[in-house]
């Protein structure tokens, strides 16, 4: 059978993945913990805000928190470079290695990634119950829960593209430290993870929203707070589904010009 037919290694390479990051378990306790902590100190923050009149008058404060709440919630597997694998690889020179081996070098990556992304998943669930715990989650109708899973997932996929593009640069620079941070301010910026874009002024908003960063966050959440009804569903999901197919055009375009590049110069 083709390697491009056979899926049971990169089912192999995820549970490797899944089970080397269960292996640290000082880091479980602290990614539990600072959401904690987080969600603490934002409830507090906003609850601030809103008692000196400070407050958007967008959202309640309820919905705030919620926002708030789910956002911390989101990030937990959100913020995990998928592909960071990619450039450790091409920053040390091992990639040239993997080319020579039986396997889609893309889809181990994909598989790594996706077994590190399965682990802290995992922790949404002691994460979740803090959160029940500190706070009320304000929980939306079927209709908008439906939406907002299926915009997670879009976001999700948003932000893969994004960092596979950013580790494939790393075929030509190698080092990429300096524009993951950018890409990451930009993202907490304009993603909607830490500031509602309805927050930001009228004049910057459709900036924001033009960018893929606001489809990896403040879209779903916008619909789990109510801030996009359900008519506007088909057309904030469909931006959504838009900006996946062009990342991920651009990443298999970057993926086949850098490959070729390691394949030329023979690693």
């Amino acid at each position: 059978m083709s390697k491009l037919m056979r899926l049971e290694p990169y089912v192999e390479f995820a549970k490797k993945a899944l089970m080397r990051e269960a292996t640290y378990r000082f880091d479980v306790f602290t990614t539990v913990a600072s959401f904690a902590v987080r969600i603490y100190l934002l409830k507090m923050v906003w609850t601030a805000l809103y008692a000196r009149n400070a407050a958007p008058s967008e959202l309640s404060l309820q919905a705030i928190i919620t926002y708030s709440t789910v956002a911390l919630l989101m990030g937990i597997v959100m913020d995990i470079d998928q592909t960071r694998a990619l450039h450790d690889k091409l920053h040390d020179g091992s990639i040239a290695t993997d080319f020579m081996k039986p396997i889609v070098v893309s889809l181990y990556f994909f598989a790594d990634g996706t077994g590190e992304v399965l682990f802290h998943a995992v922790l949404l669930i002691p994460s979740l119950l803090i959160a029940v715990l500190l706070v009320h989650i304000v929980v939306p109708g079927p209709l908008a829960l439906g939406a907002f899973f299926l915009s997670f997932g879009l976001g999700y996929l948003v932000g893969l593209f994004i960092n596979f593009i950013l580790n494939c640069t790393a075929f030509w620079t190698l080092e990429i430290h300096a524009v993951q941070l950018i890409v990451t301010w930009l993202t907490d910026l304009l993603g909607g993870e830490l500031i509602p874009l309805v927050l930001f002024p009228a004049f910057l908003q459709p900036f924001a929203y033009a960018l893929p960063f606001a489809a990896m966050f403040s879209t779903p959440l916008l619909i789990f707070v109510g801030q996009i009804p359900p008519e506007r569903y088909a057309e904030a999901i469909g931006t959504q589904a838009l900006w996946v197919v062009v990342l991920a055009g651009i990443s298999a375009v970057m993926w086949r010009a850098g490959a070729r590049r390691v394949v030329v110069q023979g690693g």
